[in-house]
């Protein structure tokens, strides 16, 4: 590795899927890691121990992009294992990496990085298919940041092992400096809030004016950015298109493509309804979140604690903040756990429902930092609806860990973000 290579990794963090990337990258001959703008994809490649011994060749390099376009082959002549980042600037290498791996005896391995379009391009699908494993890449846990090991508590939680009632000692739970900072990679070295509003603001510009020009479907990038705020006030609310579109002064048709683009891009989840209802009629339409906390607060206009605090979308954000934790910890089992959200025309709802093969959590988030009785009305619905669920979460900004029904727990939202000590299994 150069001296730049060097220097990232003085300040590198382990990510906690490394060693799912390592694992799959000794049974697939080829590993597609894809993400937003700056998650830290080329970061992880460059720095993992585990790929220490790879070759790591980057496509933004113009010579290398040269030897791609005209002798892709040549590139991985000498070596077994190659990491090939921002592939998607050369959609035609696909062809020779297949032919490669397709070759009697061949022991090559491939892990391909690359923007979240790359998932788009009909070469990949097509080129790829039964040979290639993907793993997306989002913004670093609270854990990750502190470079702490990854937490079992997902795991735990659907193999019926649940954390003792105990009360977190020396933890501090205040939520807020966190939602307003946000988790991406770059922001760990930032040491004033001025800095991170600038790279906010740095990031979403170079979004719009770098990866959005690249897309044809854009007519306007005031336009865009006016989506992306009149979306991000929206975080955690089912899909409105008509709303936005209307607020925004742009067609419905064009609302559709753009919130198409940020899911593309990687910016933008949509939770799908958990729709196995047996007699509930449910509400079908998607809700929407920004992958990081920090960018919807920015889009929002808090910039600081104090303003967020007192904002409306408060409660929104930190529901953000928990998917954004509980979505890493999903994609970290094997096979991967899915995240609904369960909503009935008469009301009742519950945030989030995650499903691992036929094991079923109900997880509802408050800011509050008490817990309640009354705040699991949606819970026990759920679980009147679906009896088999495991065990019904209210996870909340408190430090208590405790029953508030005979399935269901209060359980603090920094136990999903590996910071707070392994808490015995009860018995």
């Amino acid at each position: 590795m150069n001296d730049n290579h060097s220097r990232q990794e003085l300040l590198y963090r382990r990510r906690w899927i490394a060693s799912s990337l390592n694992s799959a990258v000794k049974e697939h001959p080829i590993v597609v890691l894809t993400g937003a703008r700056q998650v830290g994809k080329s970061t992880l490649l460059i720095n993992e121990p585990y790929f220490s011994d790879w070759k790591y060749l980057s496509l933004d390099d113009f010579n290398i992009l040269e030897q791609a376009e005209s002798e892709p082959v040549s590139l991985w002549i000498d070596a077994e294992k190659i990491i090939l980042d921002e592939v998607q600037k050369v959609p035609k290498i696909l062809c020779a990496i297949k032919q490669t791996v397709d070759r009697r005896n061949q022991k090559k391995r491939f892990i391909l990085s690359g923007s979240a379009n790359l998932l788009l391009m009909h070469k990949i699908t097509e080129s790829l298919a039964g040979r290639a494993v993907y793993f997306p890449l989002f913004p670093m846990t609270l854990g990750e940041m502190k470079g702490l090991p990854k937490t079992d508590i997902l795991l735990n939680l659907f193999e019926g092992k649940f954390p003792r009632t105990k009360i977190l000692e020396n933890i501090e739970c205040q939520p807020y400096s966190f939602m307003v900072r946000g988790f991406m990679p770059a922001l760990l070295n930032l040491k004033t809030k001025e800095a991170f509003l600038r790279w906010w603001e740095s990031y979403i510009a170079t979004y719009l004016e770098r990866d959005l020009r690249q897309l044809s479907q854009i007519e306007s990038l005031p336009e865009f950015r006016r989506v992306m705020e009149a979306v991000a006030l929206r975080s955690g609310q089912l899909i409105n298109q008509t709303e936005i579109a209307r607020d925004v002064g742009i067609s419905q048709a064009t609302v559709y493509r753009y919130l198409n683009i940020l899911e593309t891009t990687c910016l933008l989840r949509r939770i799908p309804v958990y729709a196995k209802s047996r007699t509930k009629r449910l509400i079908k339409s998607s809700k929407i979140y920004f992958i990081d906390p920090g960018l919807t607060s920015f889009l929002c206009g808090y910039f600081d604690d104090d303003s967020l605090k007192s904002a409306k979308e408060v409660g929104s954000i930190f529901e953000t903040m928990v998917l954004l934790h509980l979505t890493v910890l999903c994609e970290l089992l094997v096979p991967k756990a899915k995240i609904f959200y369960w909503r009935t025309v008469s009301g009742q709802e519950v945030d989030f429902v995650l499903e691992y093969g036929k094991k079923l959590i109900a997880i509802e988030v408050t800011l509050s930092p008490y817990s309640n009785y009354d705040d699991t009305k949606g819970i026990r619905s759920f679980l009147q609806e679906y009896p088999e669920t495991l065990i019904g979460i209210l996870v909340y900004a408190g430090k208590e860990v405790k029953y508030l029904g005979k399935k269901i727990l209060a359980i603090p939202w920094m136990i999903f973000t590996g910071m707070a000590e392994q808490l015995a299994e009860s018995s």
